[in-house]
């Protein structure tokens, strides 16, 4: 008996027979869930026990799966099977170690080498204190040997004192000056404004940029650029 098609279940008769995804299809039948076009045994693709083509092929897609109750609840029994699996296996390794019993054996043993250890730490504590208080060995004395009688020395007989001359009074250095040439208003807090003509004192010099001095007129100390003043 023929099969029916799965597509237009009509007959399908042996020359027009296809037989695919556990079924039986018209060669005219075999097309696309989506987009109805043809398909053959190498261009089709399998879901579900349907034909599809490569364009429409349903992929899988994963979703967030939401807190509810039921899924709360396999969650926390999850956890509880989990803590008694790890539970079980502890109980089983701790079954591979033995305690030693408290025999009277056991205990002797154990006073006996507690003594031993105690005996040796006495020993080695007296032999330190020992070393430690014994007094050195002195060596033969000797009676002090008196010093000798230092000869008579002659001393010159006493000069008259000059009286001690004054030492000359150190010479000043001349005090370096320097005018400005233009006006100049302070930008930083270490720097000093000053005016045309301002004699600066007290410069020194800090590069070739930059020097530092005080303003006579206004008493103020600081920065100022070298390019604004001349030697005078």
């Amino acid at each position: 008996m023929n099969a029916k098609c799965a597509r237009c279940s009509k007959t399908v008769y042996p020359v027009e027979k296809l037989s695919c995804l556990d079924k039986t299809w018209h060669k005219g039948c075999f097309n696309c869930e989506v987009c109805q076009l043809k398909l053959t045994m190498k261009t089709y693709k399998g879901y579900n026990k349907l034909p599809y083509c490569n364009t429409h092929y349903p992929t899988t897609k994963f979703t967030a799966v939401a807190d509810t109750p039921e899924n709360l609840r396999l969650r926390s029994q999850t956890k509880n099977q989990s803590q008694v699996e790890y539970q079980s296996q502890f109980k089983d390794s701790l079954k591979q170690f033995h305690a030693v019993p408290n025999e009277p054996e056991m205990q002797r043993a154990r006073s006996a080498q507690q003594q031993a250890s105690g005996a040796a730490y006495t020993a080695d504590h007296k032999a330190a204190v020992a070393a430690a208080t014994e007094p050195s060995h002195p060596g033969p004395s000797y009676p002090p040997s008196q010093p000798a009688a230092a000869a008579p020395v002659s001393q010159p007989p006493p000069k008259s004192m000059a009286p001690p001359m004054s030492a000359p009074a150190p010479s000043k250095p001349a005090v370096k000056r320097w005018r400005a040439l233009y006006d100049y208003s302070a930008a930083d807090e270490d720097e000093a404004s000053f005016l045309e003509g301002d004699l600066c004192v007290n410069v020194e010099v800090i590069d070739e940029g930059w020097i530092s001095g005080t303003i006579e007129r206004t008493n103020d100390t600081g920065m100022m650029p070298r390019n604004y003043f001349e030697e005078v």
